[in-house]
């Protein structure tokens, strides 16, 4: 066993974990659509038979106030107990446990009924909230303490207390948020009696034999937080209280520092975990960026942890697990942190889902069952469409062959990891090698496909996932050499001088800035990385929070868009803001409402409304989107046979890996 200290049994006294894996908390929609509940239960099922010691479900509000969303879920009387049981029943049927996490939003509900502890709006949210009275205190700790009977009632084996990430615990436990003058404000000790009550309300509602976890702010990151002395002056009281474990909490959900995108290192807050590790006796588990068996091995090992949690790598792949535990983790579909289909569908109220796994929440609705009618199947390119479709269409029966015109697979990911911060885009790829051997599908690099191999060799049908190319500009002087597209320099065809231009500031322009500032990523760098944010492993403000470290831009760079909108508008809903301020950190110079002109030895001539400028740069880089690559696609049609487009080649927006990825997917279950 390559994984024996993930892979330990864990004590709790009264029950056994069987490792030490917790698949985290995630809302994924389907609390709140029709008939959800037993698509919910699939998709847990399917992770409790992955293998995953303990599951935390999504937030469920202990009250009508405390719920996200006007219709989200809550768990308060005892008719709502039979959908949960469908859940409950699903996972224990596959050998799992589960908790349920108990969350009261606080003045982060999206309805303008929200309660807080006081009257302070959050940044991050349309309504101001009312202030609890005292009596509304009392009656949310009865509220929490009946939510947690109910979800033993329904069979879940705990409960997850959400004590963290900005929420109404951590409201009346921050200054930041409590500014009450009565017994539950004021005083630390006055402002830690909700989060203490609530526990002691629970333990003695349910009794001793069910687990109750606590999810505990261990590094607010923001101004006003929680020192490290009161950090570990509650942790003592909860363990006091009889929390069962405590995971670690990172950051409130304002805080201007990312804490989960793929920027973030792997294990990046493990030591504050370890931190805490010398004063409480109570199992404790490490979070964030955890999101292979290899990182969550090392944390446990080294004594960081007792468990570790992690959430995402769970919707990219069910049997996470199972794989570490069959010692084959070259078979993981690895989480690339991208938010994509996951948090930004959350915040979008859509249901949740997985860039690098689209069966990920419907696990009901997309599924590769075996074929009745094989096919031989020529697919044209292996980026993400092509490889994602070949895969499972061999996991069908399908017989495939996949041409790829250059040397390696992976398309546009190929770029997409040199960027700094997006490393992990090589896990995708590795991972789509492996399966491409695993179900036996014929590669054929340096092969491109043409009408001769589809007259030489016999096919039923053709699936063109050739991908784009660069879109060109036609405008007086763009024939210079030093003017490149950003496939040129991802590639290393050109080289760049010390002042650039960016034309386009989409996804790939906010990318080109990052790779041309950045010479050294930070994601590789931890320590450079935490300094970098401005976060303090000393711990010595309320937050955790320092200054952030100087930084020396690798080059000048201009960042140029005709649109007048906000610049980076149409970034990912929880990452745009993590790209814009790189970009800051990095002095690149933004400008919107521009029309290009033309290039010459002067360099970059623009026009911003009446105002001409000239940007002195030495060399100008085209990032204005793409278009599709159909130049084969007319011949292929005329083969007679039929005939798929998947990917860009199909829609040539910005770059989409995860619509190239369902695409895939839903052409290989129904060909």
């Amino acid at each position: 066993m390559s994984f024996p200290h993930l892979l330990e049994p864990l004590d709790l006294g009264f029950t056994q974990l069987k490792n030490r894996v917790l698949m985290g908390s995630m809302h994924t929609g389907l609390e709140e659509e029709k008939g959800g509940f037993e698509k919910l239960a699939a998709f847990y099922k399917e992770r409790a038979q992955g293998g995953v010691g303990l599951i935390v479900t999504g937030g469920i509000a202990p009250n009508l106030r405390g719920r996200l969303a006007p219709h989200a879920c809550q768990l308060s009387f005892s008719w709502q107990v039979g959908k949960h049981k469908i859940v409950t029943d699903a996972v224990h049927e596959a050998g799992g446990k589960i908790c349920m996490q108990i969350l009261h939003a606080g003045r982060y509900s999206y309805h303008p009924f929200s309660l807080a502890p006081s009257k302070v709006k959050s940044p991050i949210t349309p309504f101001t909230p009312s202030a609890m009275s005292a009596r509304q205190v009392r009656s949310t700790i009865k509220d929490y303490a009946t939510s947690a009977a109910l979800a033993k009632k329904a069979g879940y084996d705990g409960v997850e207390v959400m004590g963290s990430e900005g929420y109404l615990i951590n409201q009346f436990i921050s200054s930041r948020t409590n500014k009450r003058n009565d017994e539950w404000g004021g005083s630390y000790e006055n402002r830690v009696k909700f989060p203490i009550e609530i526990v002691n309300a629970i333990r003695q509602k349910v009794g001793s034999d069910f687990i109750i976890v606590f999810r505990l702010s261990m590094l607010d990151l923001v101004d006003n937080g929680s020192t490290w002395d009161e950090v570990v002056k509650l942790a003592k009281s909860l363990e006091q209280a009889g929390v069962s474990i405590i995971n670690t909490g990172i950051g409130w959900h304002e805080a201007r520092v990312p804490t989960i995108s793929t920027s973030v290192p792997r294990g990046a807050f493990s030591w504050v975990t370890e931190k805490l590790k010398k004063e409480v006796k109570v199992p404790l588990i490490a979070t964030n960026r955890i999101n292979t068996p290899e990182i969550g091995e090392s944390i446990i090992a080294s004594g960081q942890a007792d468990m570790v949690s992690m959430a995402r790598p769970f919707l990219a792949d069910a049997e996470f697990v199972n794989k570490a535990a069959a010692n084959t983790p070259e078979l993981i579909n690895t989480c690339i942190g991208c938010n994509q289909a996951c948090l930004d569908h959350t915040f979008s109220m859509k249901r949740a889902t997985c860039l690098v796994n689209p069966r990920a929440c419907y696990e009901t609705e997309i599924n590769f069952t075996p074929t009745t009618s094989k096919k031989r199947i020529a697919v044209m390119g292996a980026g993400p469409a092509g490889m994602a479709f070949s895969v499972y269409a061999a996991s069908r029966g399908h017989e495939v062959v996949l041409f790829e015109a250059k040397s390696e697979v992976g398309g546009q990911f190929n770029l997409a990891r040199k960027i700094p911060g997006k490393e992990e885009f090589n896990e995708t790829i590795r991972y789509f090698i492996n399966q491409i051997k695993l179900h036996n599908v014929e590669l054929r690099l340096n092969t491109k496909l043409d009408a001769a191999v589809l007259a030489n060799e016999k096919f039923d049908e053709v699936v063109i996932a050739a991908g784009v190319v660069p879109r060109a500009l036609e405008l007086p002087g763009f024939d210079n050499p030093k003017v490149v597209d950003y496939q040129q320099v991802l590639t290393g065809q050109v080289e760049i001088g010390k002042t650039v231009a960016l034309i386009g500031a989409g996804g790939i322009g906010f990318d080109m800035a990052h790779f041309l500032c950045e010479l050294e990523s930070s994601t590789l760098q931890p320590d450079k990385w935490l300094k970098q944010w401005g976060i303090d492993k000393t711990y010595q403000n309320a937050g955790g929070l320092t200054v952030e470290a100087e930084h020396v831009p690798g080059r000048e760079v201009y960042l140029l868009q005709r649109k007048t909108t906000k610049m980076g508008k149409g970034l990912g809903k929880t990452t745009g803001w993590i790209h814009r301020s790189v970009l800051k950190q990095h002095q690149v110079h933004m400008k919107t409402g521009v029309s290009y002109e033309k290039f010459d030895e002067q360099g970059l001539h623009i026009k911003i409304g009446e105002q001409s400028e000239i940007l002195a740069v030495d060399n100008v880089v085209l990032c204005a989107g793409q278009t599709s690559n159909r130049s084969l696609v007319d011949e292929m049609k005329a083969s007679g046979l039929p005939v798929h487009l998947i990917g860009g080649v199909d829609v040539a927006a910005e770059l989409d890996a995860k619509r190239a990825i369902r695409q895939g997917a839903e052409l290989a279950m129904s060909i």
